[in-house]
């Protein structure tokens, strides 16, 4: 409270019914969510339900890197690996990110890795039934094929292998002070060579 003035004493007691939210339609909206879940799920048939294959990727920020998630799509260097055409990706049920990086060459070959494991498992229908061209499944495979209901090719997080150990013995350098000592020999570079150029010449000129 700033200054002299009167305290606030707000009497916000009218009409509080119209202010109190409820949700006595919860169970009713819980049977419309899995009714749209069924119906989405005959739609898309005989394509997954999760939708599209999304790569794994790292979570920003070195709080969350630790973990892997889901991310927006392939790089066009992932699709390369795996020998997926860019414009083929889509059509077979996976995601393209032409924006996203690859900054190491461990997630380069793990979402190659999963592309690939996509491949293996993958069944394409034919466009004309009975008419089978080059990509697509045979008969066989695709009388046997169901729509998969769970999660696609789900991310597994990696085994913490780092164990925690007790640091034994003094370090022969001090990582803080060498690069002190390397940010000040920086800066200090060109007055230290002015200094010297100028006690060279003073010497030169006492022996004249």
């Amino acid at each position: 409270m700033r200054h002299n003035n009167q305290l606030p004493n707000q009497h916000f007691r009218k009409d509080w019914q119209i202010h109190v939210r409820t949700w006595f339609d919860q169970p009713g909206k819980k049977k419309t969510r899995r009714v749209n879940r069924i119906k989405k799920a005959a739609q898309i048939a005989p394509r997954p339900i999760d939708g599209l294959l999304r790569p794994a990727v790292r979570c920003p920020t070195i709080k969350y890197n630790t973990k892997l998630r889901a991310g927006r799509g392939f790089t066009l260097e992932e699709l390369k690996e795996a020998g997926v055409s860019r414009k083929v990706a889509r059509t077979i049920g996976i995601s393209v990110d032409h924006r996203r990086r690859n900054r190491s060459v461990e997630s380069l070959k793990a979402n190659a890795e999963r592309l690939k494991e996509y491949k293996s498992k993958l069944i394409v229908f034919p466009k004309i039934a009975g008419k089978v061209k080059y990509g697509d499944s045979d008969a066989a495979a695709v009388a046997e094929a169901t729509q998969l209901k769970g999660a696609l090719l789900p991310i597994a997080q990696p085994e913490i292998t780092d164990v925690a150990r007790k640091i034994t013995g003094t370090p022969a350098v001090h990582a803080f002070a060498a690069l002190r000592k390397a940010r000040s020999d920086k800066r200090l570079r060109g007055i230290r060579e002015k200094r010297a150029k100028d006690k060279a010449e003073e010497e030169a000129s006492k022996k004249k």
